[in-house]
This record gives C-alpha cells, structure tokens and sequence, in this order.
C-alpha cells in the first residue's frame, strides 16, 4: 500500500497504475487525507457473471397473454 498526494498522483499515474496491476493499493490523498484508493479491478469478460446466480426453471416458460400484450405496447 502506497500514498500519494494528488499531485504525485497526477505526475505518475501511469506508474500509479503499473503497480495496481500488480496487485498494490494505492491510496491518493488531499491535504493529508486519503479521499480515494486505485485498486485491481475483476476482468469482466464473457461469461464471467457464470454461476454467481440461478434462474429458476420457471423463467423460460412463456408469458401470459396480457403481459405479452403489455411487452409489446398493446
């Protein structure tokens, strides 16, 4: 973990970044306050939502006519 001032942070950014895709936090403060952290982010590519949650069987089943209806400006 790192802090650095907003300056510093504007100054060195692409370096900032370089060491949070390593894995480091970097803490960015104002007037001695950390206000922000830069953190890895989670690849989200295709498919990475895959078992994080389950639809229920019911979800495939056709709508009721009036819902359709309703879906479709009618």
């Amino acid at each position: 973990m790192v802090t650095v001032s907003v300056e510093q942070a504007q100054e060195d950014f692409v370096e900032l970044l370089a060491r949070v895709e390593e894995g480091e936090e970097v803490f960015i403060a104002r007037e001695g306050r950390a206000v922000a952290k830069l953190v890895r982010c989670e690849e989200r590519g295709f498919g990475s939502l895959k078992g994080r949650f389950k639809l229920d069987d019911s979800f495939f089943d056709p709508l009721p006519e009036e819902e359709l209806r309703a879906w479709e400006g009618g």
